[in-house]
């Protein structure tokens, strides 16, 4: 993830979803998408462009050249999962440093938990119980 953000690699896995769902042949082909606007210039009143992809580069042409680049590869199955992932648990995607930001500003989880029932209040960590049939 070092040359490319996680707010990148989510562009274009959204962008990409149509295309993995063999709706389209490519990204620019299907109606809804902020591809062609965003690689391509073409005129879209419905975008607006993310901070992230105006960093790509100042001139406009040489930062839509840049964004088709990085679709010239798939998504890599890994972040692909890790995407998925953090969308079915509605979790946070990113650094653990962008995962705590996330957890202090919104009070909320932001990564899974620790698996199993929380322990009950008054509970002795080591107070096992057994059952016997």
């Amino acid at each position: 993830m070092e040359s490319e953000t996680y707010l990148l690699a989510c562009q274009r896995y959204i962008e990409l979803n149509p295309v993995r769902a063999a709706m389209v042949s490519a990204p620019a082909d299907y109606r809804w998408s902020s591809y062609a606007h965003n690689a391509f210039g073409q005129p879209d009143d419905g975008v607006c462009p993310h901070p992230e992809y105006l960093r790509l580069d100042p001139d406009p042409e040489r930062r839509r050249h840049a964004y088709r680049e990085l679709f010239r590869h798939h998504v890599d199955k890994h972040l692909l999962h890790a995407i998925r992932e953090a969308l079915n648990q509605e979790l946070v995607l990113g650094s653990e440093r962008f995962k705590d930001s996330i957890e202090a500003t919104l009070k909320r989880r932001a990564r899974p938990g620790l698996p199993g029932r929380p322990r009950a209040e008054g509970v002795e960590e080591e107070t096992v119980a057994y059952a016997v049939y």
